[in-house]
């Protein structure tokens, strides 16, 4: 799956935030607002990354009920604790770092007892030299077709779902939200070597749900 095929496919009604990130320029000016206390920053704060946000923590938790209680924890701390951001990263991703730490935690408390998903046990198979060993269908011309296009949403919808948190955060940050490898691995305090993986591996799977989606029955 290539960079971005994610986003594509994805309906406005399951992320609800723009894939766009607002420039730095604009971000200086709420980051001075926030430290001078500006009420008006508080608001600029929730309007620009409330919603995004919120479906990094939807992604996450799964339960929208939490997904709120994190995003109003997260930006509540983001505007008590701005004299703690250096600039050393850019303003989302250290945001971004907060909301993921905080809605981890969450899941972990509510996680249910039981073994998860394994990965292992349901990507591809590939021979030595790195080709499938069981060649999957090409999705793609689904896409293409608008009396599809609707179940093949929810079809990856529910993929992503599937993932475990840790692949699914970098894959909507990755490929939802639009970060870089970078940015992504600054957000989750990752290195960049471990958000390509699990990037790809997230991908991987994503396109063997919907391989399966558009096999014969």
């Amino acid at each position: 799956m290539g960079e971005g095929a994610t986003a594509e496919l994805l309906p406005q009604s399951a992320t609800e935030y723009p894939r766009t990130r607002p420039h730095v320029d604009r971000d200086d000016a709420l980051i001075a607002g926030l430290g001078r206390g500006d009420p008006r920053a508080a608001e600029r704060l929730v309007e620009v990354y409330g919603a995004r946000a919120y479906g990094l923590a939807i992604r996450i938790t799964r339960n929208p009920q939490d997904a709120e209680e994190i995003v109003q924890d997260a930006l509540l701390t983001v505007a008590r604790k701005i004299d703690t951001f250096r600039g050393e990263a850019a303003f989302g991703s250290w945001l971004y770092r907060i909301v993921a730490n905080t809605a981890y935690q969450k899941a972990r408390g509510r996680r249910r007892r039981g073994p998860e998903i394994s990965l292992e046990e349901i990507l591809p198979t590939f021979h030595e030299v790195g080709e499938h060993a069981s060649p999957m269908l090409d999705w793609s011309p689904a896409i293409e077709d608008p009396e599809r296009q609707t179940e093949l949403r929810d079809v990856l919808n529910a993929a992503l779902d599937a993932l475990p948190e840790e692949y699914r955060t970098v894959i909507v940050l990755r490929d939802v939200e639009g970060l870089s490898n970078e940015e992504v691995a600054e957000a989750l305090g990752l290195t960049v070597a471990n958000v390509k993986t699990r990037v790809h591996r997230g991908r991987l799977f994503l396109r063997k749900r919907l391989a399966d989606y558009a096999s014969p029955a």
